[in-house]
């Protein structure tokens, strides 16, 4: 299989063999392991909002706006949600749609109730990340009852294991995920991205959450346009442009689900599970981010021209498709 072979060399050039290591060590010092051990859903909270408020935007971007200016917490939402606010879309997290507070402009959906709205008291980047923020509040208060350990458990043993290997993986990543793609502005790639790390992260005090987390991939544009610039798209038939069509089925995700059925994570660590679609995502992105090795991405190559970089490790098996024709 040609995407498999031109895969397995990136994963090769860009795999990290301390790719759990990383996460767990990540989860210790974000204070989820803590959280989880101590089923401490606000510190729990915190963590997976932080990672909420890193997408649409580079990495290091978001990292130092927070580091400048905070982030919303459970603890300032639930004292602000404890002076009942009299804007009737925050009244519960079915109530809480289309509130378009923008924070530019300073407007929402309900202006006669903007002077009292908690919204505008966290200074996120932007006004999306704000009502993310109240939405994923109100889910957890409502739909997870304040227990959000208890909400994932509960969805995952709620799957029926009869189902092949890779049917049953994709039931238990869409009983966490499918409700919470409800959440206001939070992206499939997003959710993966979180819960992957989460699940992974707690193997010490939740172990059999790990299965679930491994499988989970995160497709963003620097994967995408792996997929489009390299050919693999074309050569599965599934070309398509960014964003829900690379979670439909023969979409990004699947055909990465299909390479990493292929590659033996193994020998690139012996502690990985043999089939780790995660890992061989992750060293995509990682072969293309500015963070990362910064070989395949628009700021290297000029997408109207297609690719000129003879030094890449792929380049004779590339395709060098362009992803604009003018």
């Amino acid at each position: 299989m040609h995407a498999a072979d031109l895969i397995l060399t990136i994963c090769e050039v860009a795999g990290s063999a301390t790719f759990l290591d990383d996460i767990v060590r990540d989860a210790q010092t974000s204070g989820l392991s803590t959280a989880i051990a101590a089923r401490d859903t606000s510190r729990l909270f915190d963590v997976i909002l932080t990672a909420f408020c890193y997408q649409g935007i580079s990495d290091a971007v978001a990292r130092d706006y927070m580091r400048r200016h905070g982030s919303a917490s459970w603890r300032q939402i639930k004292e602000n949600m404890a002076l009942k606010p009299a804007c009737p879309r925050l009244k519960t997290y079915w109530h809480y749609d289309q509130c378009r507070y923008d924070k530019g402009s300073g407007s929402c959906s309900e202006p006669e109730h903007i002077g009292a709205c908690p919204l505008p008291t966290h200074r996120l980047r932007n006004g999306r990340l704000n009502q993310t923020a109240y939405s994923f509040y109100l889910f957890t208060r409502d739909i997870a009852e304040n227990d959000l350990l208890g909400w994932i458990d509960h969805q995952l043993s709620r799957v029926a294991t009869q189902a092949s290997d890779l049917s049953h993986e994709l039931e238990l990543q869409e009983a966490l995920i499918g409700p919470l793609r409800h959440v206001y502005g939070v992206s499939d790639k997003t959710l993966a991205m979180t819960l992957s790390e989460l699940l992974m992260g707690a193997q010490k005090v939740r172990p059999h959450w790990f299965a679930v987390g491994k499988a989970m991939i995160a497709v963003d544009t620097l994967v995408h346009n792996f997929l489009h610039r390299t050919g693999v798209l074309t050569k599965c038939n599934a070309d398509h442009a960014y964003g829900p069509g690379c979670y439909k089925p023969g979409g990004c995700a699947d055909i990465l689900r299909s390479v990493a059925d292929l590659i033996d994570a193994r020998r690139f660590n012996p502690a990985f599970p043999r089939v780790f679609p995660r890992f061989v995502q992750h060293a995509i992105w990682q072969y293309c981010a500015a963070d990362g090795l910064d070989i395949c991405n628009g700021n290297r190559i000029d997408d109207r021209s297609g690719c000129t970089q003879h030094y890449c490790n792929i380049f004779d098996k590339c395709s060098k498709t362009r992803l604009k024709t003018a």
